[in-house]
């Protein structure tokens, strides 16, 4: 599958217009920002650009949402899906399936926004900060271990490390969400959803490194949740 593409739409404020990826894959498309824009920030657009050439995992698709408003000047938003359709690999360059599963909810999903003022806001502590969510449905059993939300964290702070990404001011919360079915949704039973929230100030302006590390944060999360689901992850390709 590759890379997949990036949706684009125009920006909302002052200044509008689409960050038009040069690509020529079939695959490739437009990273735009859907947020407010007061004046003119030259670093934005080349970085916010550089968004649709993250690597990512086959079973990983991206989309472009709308950014939240009144929070920052300028602001970008991406939606991410860890698809069931793709059993997880172990690597960037790992093979699909033979026989995808059946089975359309994603694995994980979340928003990945990246914010930016220019005027360094005390409590980010820099010009850029990064804002993210990310929701995997877990086996119910697990609703009471108490390592949960320590585990559930480690997705993220795991995958920060291993990858080097330079960051700091990072905190965030992880929740776990029980629902029981009654009446008519009686056959659900039971189920855990363990939701990550998290944000921190990149240092400097490489949003790729952000985005790729959080989407393997995200693919870790996938992981727990394809145990709940009985998915069977690809062994690692050998080359």
């Amino acid at each position: 599958m590759g890379i997949a593409g990036v949706t684009g739409a125009s920006c909302h404020g002052a200044r509008r217009g689409a960050l038009a990826s040069t690509d020529p894959r079939p695959y490739s498309a437009e990273v735009t920002s859907r947020g407010v824009r007061a004046g003119h920030a030259p670093g934005f657009d080349r970085a916010v650009a550089g968004l649709i050439d993250v690597d990512r995992r086959p079973e990983v698709t991206l989309a472009e949402i709308p950014a939240p408003q009144r929070v920052a000047p300028f602001a970008v938003a991406l939606s991410a899906d860890v698809e069931a359709s793709y059993p997880l690999t172990s690597s960037l360059q790992g093979q699909a399936a033979d026989e995808p599963a059946d089975d359309d909810e994603p694995l994980a999903a979340g928003r990945f926004v990246v914010l930016h003022d220019p005027g360094a806001p005390s409590a980010w502590d820099g010009t850029w900060r990064v804002v993210t969510f990310a929701r995997a449905r877990l086996e119910p059993e697990l609703a009471a271990d108490p390592m949960l939300g320590s585990v559930g964290w480690s997705w993220l702070t795991d995958a920060l490390t291993d990858a080097g990404v330079v960051h700091h001011a990072l905190g965030g919360t992880v929740t776990r969400v029980v629902s029981d079915g009654f009446g008519t949704m009686d056959d659900q039973g039971s189920t855990v959803d363990l939701e990550v929230r998290a944000s921190w100030t990149p240092t400097g302006d490489d949003l790729p490194a952000q985005l790729g590390t959080w989407l393997e944060a995200a693919v870790h999360a996938g992981r727990a949740a394809a145990a709940a689901r009985g998915v069977r992850p690809l062994r690692p390709h050998r080359s």
